[in-house]
């Protein structure tokens, strides 16, 4: 594909820009034709001086409906200096989407709209104040907030109502390409890659399943030698015990599924127990289990991540003095429980929503130097099986989570 000269300056950084490998460098000062390297997504339309950038991707059209394959052009010349475009590399299948194709969860942005929200990439078009990012590995974070309003100014971004949530406010990673705003991106070191020695598209999980634990777990002053409990260690939990236990924490792991305590099992818990018993005998066996280790009967920090109604109740069922329900997991189905029970114990309850930009650097920094091993719970997917991977997910089909890698050439 051939550009001419001038309109170089609109896509370059510091001499240079790129769609995948390097497509122009600076230098020269001929008015004539330059050639850049052909790049399958780009058009160029010499009247207009635009280049237009072809995403591939998949979009949800109809709740229940089959995900559709689908081309959009965007014009490059068109979008806010505030936004770049990352060629994605993975995008994590969260239970937030399944709960918008499958749970009758109304995502903000209207219909057909590309969903996933957990995206790791590279950076192939940015300008002006973002042109640093140009070429750069990131982790595209869940919620990014606008930085500027009350809320953040206070540190309280999680209830920015300007934030931005690819897949639910604008289109998001089940694509090729995907414009998100460049503050709070999560730029990834390509020594520490290459030394960690997996793929960019596994760090996808990064954004949500790692870090909204992480921020869990931030907000309920963990300390070491405190007791953590998850309900549900799957997708979201399972490094959330690994979280918990690099910080020193005495780590309890509930599930239904005895295949997911196993996994849990050599990755940072101390106690994997049965989420299937009567919540009284749960608790008797923790309290026990706790003498027993000599550790405390009070303060537990108990982590709800299954997201379904009965782990839920068993979370609140668990509460004790002084004790710290953190509700990560999410779910439209009402549960009863008695609230006096947190004035009793003297207890706190607090939800997560995503996590702060500001902390994804510590929490890659826990993935790449191996104190949260992604491996085991993390299952690579070509894109083009995406309906047959929301179909298994959402038939409890899958143990790992699914990250989809784009495959549409």
């Amino acid at each position: 594909m051939l550009l001419p000269r001038e309109t170089q300056g609109k896509y370059t950084a510091e001499g240079g820009c790129f769609f995948g490998p390097r497509l122009c460098t600076g230098g020269g000062g001929s008015d004539d034709w330059f050639g850049w390297h052909s790049h399958p997504s780009l058009t160029f339309n010499p009247k207009v001086q635009q280049v237009k950038l072809q995403i591939r991707c998949w979009q949800m059209v109809a709740p229940g409906e089959p995900l559709e394959l689908s081309t959009r052009d965007v014009d490059l010349d068109d979008l806010n200096p505030e936004t770049v475009v990352v060629e994605v590399a993975g995008c994590g299948v969260c239970h937030t989407d399944l709960g918008f194709l499958f749970g009758g969860v109304q995502t903000r942005h209207a219909l057909p709209l590309v969903l996933g929200h957990e995206i790791s990439g590279k950076v192939v078009h940015a300008t002006g104040a973002n042109a640093e990012l140009l070429g750069c590995s990131v982790v595209v974070p869940a919620v990014i907030p606008c930085g500027q309003c009350k809320p953040c100014r206070a540190g309280r971004g999680a209830v920015c109502p300007k934030q931005f949530f690819p897949g639910n406010d604008d289109h998001g990673g089940f694509s090729s390409h995907v414009l998100v705003p460049g503050r709070g991106l999560c730029v990834v070191d390509e020594e520490a890659l290459t030394a960690w020695g997996g793929a960019l598209s596994a760090l996808s999980v990064v954004a949500d399943a790692v870090t909204t634990p992480y921020q869990a777990i931030l907000n309920s002053d963990l300390k070491p030698g405190d007791v953590a409990v998850f309900i549900g260690v799957g997708g979201v939990g399972s490094f959330g015990v690994q979280l918990a236990s690099a910080q020193g924490a005495h780590v309890v792991a509930l599930d239904v599924d005895s295949g997911r305590l196993e996994q849990v099992a050599g990755s940072g818990a101390d106690l994997c127990l049965s989420a299937l018993g009567e919540h009284r005998e749960i608790k008797r066996t923790l309290r026990l289990w706790a003498k027993e280790g000599g550790y405390s009967q009070t303060g537990w920090k108990i982590f709800e991540t299954s997201g379904h109604p009965d782990g839920q109740a068993l979370a609140f069922a668990l509460l004790g003095y002084d004790a710290h329900l953190a509700v990560v997991g999410y779910t439209r189905e009402k549960i009863s429980v008695r609230l006096s029970n947190l004035m009793a114990f003297d207890a706190t309850m607090r939800g997560t929503w995503g996590c702060l930009p500001e902390h994804y650097p510590a929490v890659l920094d826990e993935v790449l130097s191996g104190a949260v091993d992604l491996g085991p719970f993390v299952e690579v997917r070509p894109m083009s099986e995406i309906n047959e991977v929301f179909r298994e997910l959402h038939e409890h089909k899958l143990k790992r989570r699914p990250v989809l890698v784009p495959d549409f050439n």
